[in-house]
C-alpha cells in the first residue's frame, strides 16, 4: 500500500434542508507532509468531535482503487483525491484484508486501525445526492480509521507498511455487522469484546444487537 495523497480541509458553511451547517468534508490534496498528532491531523479542520477526531479516530484512511467505482456511478460529478473527507488517500487498501488492530508504519508513524467509517449526511455535501449514504454503505467500501500510536509526519508517496497483524475481526466484516439485518451472535461477540475497536463502534454494536446477545 502507498500514500498516494495528503488532504486537508477549510471549514465550510452549506446550506442543508433550510439550515446553515458547518462542515469540514470538503478536504483537497496538499503538497506538503501531514503531521498525525494523537486525536487529529495537524491543522485539519474536524467540527464535530461526536463523531470525528479523538484517540480512536485520529485520522481516516480511504482507498484510491475504490474511486473508480463511484466515478462509475457519479460520471459528471468531479472527485479530486480527498472526495470522502480522508486525510490519507491509499492505493492498494481493502477493508477485507486489515482486521481490528492492524499495525503499520507510514512514514514517521505508527497507527492501528480501529474501525470503519460510519457515513454521515455530510457526504450529500459532496456528492450532491440524498442517496449517497445508502450507496456508501451498499458498496462495503468504509475505509479506515486509525489511532496514532507514534506522532509523526506522512507524505505522499510513503509506504504502508504492515507492523503487526492480528486475529481479529476484517473491517470490512465490523461495518456488515453495524448494518446487516441478519444476527451474527459470534462475531458481533467478537468484536465488542476486541479491546482495540475503537470505543465508539463499539457502542453502536452494542445499541444494534446487544438486546439479542
Amino acid at each position: 500500500m502507498k500514500v498516494i495523497s495528503t488532504n486537508i480541509g477549510e471549514p465550510r458553511i452549506v446550506d442543508w434542508n433550510g439550515k446553515k451547517v458547518e462542515t469540514g468534508i470538503f478536504k483537497f490534496p496538499v503538497e506538503k507532509p501531514l503531521f498525525l498528532d494523537i486525536e487529529d491531523v495537524e491543522n485539519d479542520m474536524v467540527i464535530d468531535r461526536r463523531y470525528h477526531g479523538g484517540i480512536d479516530k485520529a485520522c481516516y484512511l480511504y482507498s484510491a482503487d475504490h474511486y473508480k467505482y463511484w466515478q462509475n456511478l457519479y460520471p459528471g460529478l468531479e472527485m479530486p483525491w480527498g472526495m470522502f473527507g480522508e486525510n490519507l488517500t491509499v492505493e492498494g487498501l481493502y477493508e477485507t484484508e486489515i482486521n481490528i488492530g492492524d499495525t503499520f508504519k507510514i512514514g514517521e508513524t505508527i497507527v492501528q486501525a480501529t474501525q470503519p467509517r460510519q457515513p454521515c449526511f455530510k457526504l450529500e455535501f459532496r456528492f450532491k445526492s440524498n442517496q449517497i449514504i445508502r450507496q456508501f454503505v451498499d458498496s462495503g467500501f468504509a475505509g479506515v480509521y486509525i489511532r496514532v500510536l507514534q506522532k509523526g509526519k506522512v507524505k505522499t508517496g510513503d509506504s504502508v507498511e504492515l507492523v503487526e497483524k492480528k486475529d481479529s475481526l476484517s473491517i470490512q466484516k465490523v461495518y456488515e455487522l453495524l448494518y446487516t439485518s441478519i444476527l451474527q451472535k459470534e462475531a458481533v461477540l467478537q468484536a465488542v469484546n476486541d479491546p482495540l475497536l475503537a470505543e465508539s463502534c463499539r457502542k453502536d454494536l452494542l445499541k444494534r444487537w446487544g438486546d439479542y446477545i
